[in-house]
């Protein structure tokens, strides 16, 4: 499970989108708020567009599209709207394409997000729509330093806090005895050096002979307390145990903008997101309606469809259609558009997720001090999600699996009863003796969920030239998601928000030439 550096950045765009990696790397945001769509309230004059989906993007499109006048039908195949932003409660159905199923055990009050679960502070368009449509946040605990890594199954979890700040005080006690012996001299002037000393010795926490014999900031394994309770310091982890590539991702985590604090989530759950768009649309979305085939021309957009409560076949004419269906998807759907572009579907790849959760008591808390955050581990399971909501409460509900790509493929692939039997082993390498008190589980494969079947697109400009292509219409068709923005390979609502938003705009501009041509 060792990661090269190519191995990180591959991981870190497959867990939270490709700007991710690119964070990484360094990458200047350029937008500082959200600005509403500046459209003509009458501009659509009531031209009529066909949406299929009702994930994000189809109800972005729809909400902007309706106030700038546009007469807007959206087909979901779905009993539900919200796509890959799906909420589980209790009575709540889990249906997977390989037959099984599963009905939601957790107490009322408890939630689970399936898919999207946080919402960075920089995603200011799908922020900006919260606070316009009255969504209520609350702060998301994405990383804590309470939390565990267990990069090697043989010895014992590290505490994040201390894993991070051992490897700091390592490194600066290394770079301070190069600096000392003058190992830099043709990089560094004298004041140069002595600089870097005074800074190694605050940064890494060394001591008077610039070596690193622990600090306060790796935590205790007693705290300060009354009487005779002094505190008492955690011993250093040996650099060689610290030098794992199976630490490098906890290591870095929380400094790469998607996953840095602020972060937040909806209070109740995130399809509140959804189901705010859908209160202001609903009369709109027609649900359990499967697309059957989809043909395009210079005039408009027909789309077949079957209602499958009845098994009626409908046909749907309009002037303009967008397409959000997750490219895998749409790649199996009949339709005219052009070989080229036919390929550059074709060429989308839908990653591998999976996630386990549990309802529990808050061990992690009363027993661990974790408060929200992620652990990691060496073990299929990849990583525990703890709850940041309703803390200090008696349950709460653990994710103690969520993980991607290869590993995930292989996961799904086990029987439900085996991946359960999995996630709980997980808990208990990271929490001894505790994993007896999870219940009421609950699976999902990303992979085997009917119309996503995937969890996000594995693609980004290099790695799948037509991304340039399927950005551009077919005859009176555009296609919007994720997939389709810059930062779109995760399931970031904010790249699909802004891919509807581009679209939304040139369909009304279209539409704007063609009323003007029409009347010249």
């Amino acid at each position: 499970m060792g990661l090269s550096r190519r191995d990180l950045i591959t991981r870190l765009a497959a867990i939270g989108g490709y700007s991710a990696a690119l964070g990484a790397l360094g990458h200047n945001a350029l937008a500082t708020t959200f600005e509403p769509l500046q459209l003509a309230a009458n501009g659509g004059n009531g031209k009529r567009v066909v949406i299929i989906g009702a994930g994000i993007s189809g109800l972005v499109s729809a909400y902007e599209l309706r106030k700038a006048g546009f007469s807007v039908t959206v087909l979901e195949a779905r009993e539900r709207v919200g796509g890959r932003v799906w909420t589980l409660r209790q009575g709540d159905r889990i249906e997977h394409n390989d037959g099984r199923s599963q009905t939601v055990e957790f107490d009322p009050g408890h939630f689970f997000n399936a898919g999207a679960a946080r919402l960075p502070s920089h995603h200011l368009t799908i922020l900006g729509y919260c606070r316009e449509l009255g969504v209520e946040l609350q702060v998301l605990v994405n990383s804590s330093r309470n939390a565990l890594a267990q990069p090697d199954l043989a010895r014992p979890p590290l505490l994040l806090r201390q894993a991070v700040n051992d490897t700091r005080g390592h490194f600066s006690e290394l770079l301070a005895r190069s600096v000392s012996r003058n190992s830099l001299d043709a990089e560094l002037s004298s004041s140069q050096r002595k600089a870097l000393l005074e800074f190694l010795k605050v940064y890494g926490d060394l001591d008077s002979q610039q070596q690193y014999r622990g600090s306060v900031r790796a935590g205790y394994t007693r705290f300060a307390g009354a009487g005779n309770q002094t505190p008492v310091q955690r011993q250093p982890v040996p650099l060689d145990q610290l030098l794992d590539s199976n630490l490098l991702l906890p290591l870095v985590f929380d400094e790469i903008p998607e996953f840095s604090s602020t972060m937040f989530q909806p209070v109740g759950g995130m399809d509140q997101i959804p189901n705010a768009f859908y209160r202001h649309v609903h009369d709109s979305v027609r649900l359990g309606a499967e697309v059957l085939a989809v043909e395009t021309g210079d005039a408009g957009a027909k789309v077949k469809w079957r209602d499958r409560k009845t098994g009626q076949q409908h046909v749907h004419h309009a002037d303009y259609a967008i397409v959000t269906l997750p490219l895998p998807l749409l790649a199996k759907l009949p339709n005219n558009f052009d070989n080229a572009f036919k390929q550059a579907i074709a060429s989308a790849e839908g990653d591998k997720a999976n996630k386990v959760a549990w309802q529990s008591p808050r061990f992690w808390e009363t027993d661990f001090q974790i408060y929200g955050g992620l652990s990691y581990i060496n073990h299929e399971a990849r990583t525990l999600w703890y709850p940041s909501d309703h803390l200090n409460s008696a349950q709460g509900v653990l994710v103690a699996t969520y993980n991607t790509g290869a590993v995930a493929q292989q996961f799904a692939g086990k029987s439900q009863q085996a991946q359960i039997a999995s996630s709980r082993q997980a808990v208990e390498s990271l929490h001894p003796g505790h994993s007896a008190k999870l219940g009421r589980p609950v699976v999902v494969n990303w992979s085997k969920i009917p119309f996503s079947e995937a969890p996000w697109i594995v693609h980004d400009e290099v790695a799948q030239p037509g991304y340039d292509l399927l950005n551009q219409p077919q005859g009176r068709t555009w296609l919007a998601s994720d997939a389709l923005a810059h930062g779109g390979v995760g399931i970031w609502q904010n790249s699909a928000a802004e891919s509807a938003r581009r679209v939304v705009g040139l369909i009304a501009r279209h539409a704007s030439q063609t009323t003007r041509g029409a009347a010249a």
